[in-house]
């Protein structure tokens, strides 16, 4: 009798022409779960950067689920027991008065196209203005010199379009008046990452804000391999 119940618990064989689970086509969600696996643990220092930019990359192009295992299979997050570090989400409205009123930066597009993109100093406060026209902010490759930036963007018959690099936290305030609002809310795993704040109105317009994957705050990427060169040298004995 106990024979057959230990029969009846052991999973028959797959049906013929069943794939398996890891052959199985990866979806978005799949893919964003492992690059987040991928970016925890190049904040812990144990990916260096050129390994987590390779791995990323194959992680975009990566079509089945067994595929994308790969890239994480010597992570212990991917095995359920990394170290479970828990970080503060950033808040959703910037600290009292560290923003000033007045804009360090104004991109303005009436009729026209605007773009601010490159290795470019970000103020702590951008005013975007889309009139009948195109905004392009693209925050991936500049310099943070203030943690928290505000972005202040209106969208009338135009178009504001921003992209930051994947280790930061973007948080979005504004609305939509018979307009697209759209604001992809991203927490970093490094309570130090600068903040980026999407405020304003897209009036029969749009605004839409989104980490660019595989981009990266540079001074961040620093400062983790100077922990990991540190911690090495200290295991060293140098």
């Amino acid at each position: 009798m106990d024979l057959q119940k230990q029969d009846l618990q052991q999973p028959g064989p797959r049906p013929q022409g069943v794939p398996a689970a890891s052959e199985l086509r990866a979806s978005d969600a799949e893919r964003d779960r492992i690059a987040d696996i991928l970016h925890d643990a190049l904040a812990e220092g144990r990916l260096t950067a050129d390994e987590h930019a390779e791995r990323v990359e194959g992680v975009l192009r990566a079509k089945t689920v067994g595929e994308l295992e790969v890239f994480v299979r010597d992570l212990p997050a991917a095995h359920g027991h990394g170290p479970g570090a828990v970080h503060a989400a950033a808040p959703h409205r910037p600290t009292a008065g560290a923003i000033p009123v007045e804009p360090d930066d104004n991109v303005v597009a009436v009729f026209s196209s605007a773009v601010r993109k490159g290795r470019w100093r970000a103020g702590r406060r951008i005013h975007a203005y889309a009139i009948f026209g195109s905004v392009e902010i693209d925050l991936s490759e500049a310099l943070y010199d203030h943690q928290q930036v505000v972005i202040k963007s209106w969208a009338v018959f135009g178009s504001v379009d921003i992209r930051v690099p994947e280790n930061v936290s973007l948080r979005g305030m504004g609305g939509g008046v018979l307009g697209s609002f759209e604001v992809a809310t991203l927490d970093s795993g490094d309570p130090e990452a600068p903040i980026v704040y999407v405020d304003g109105w897209a009036v029969l317009g749009s605004v839409e804000a989104r980490p660019r994957r595989g981009k990266l705050v540079a001074d961040i990427l620093d400062r983790v391999q100077r922990k990991v060169d540190r911690s090495l040298r200290r295991h060293l004995g140098h």
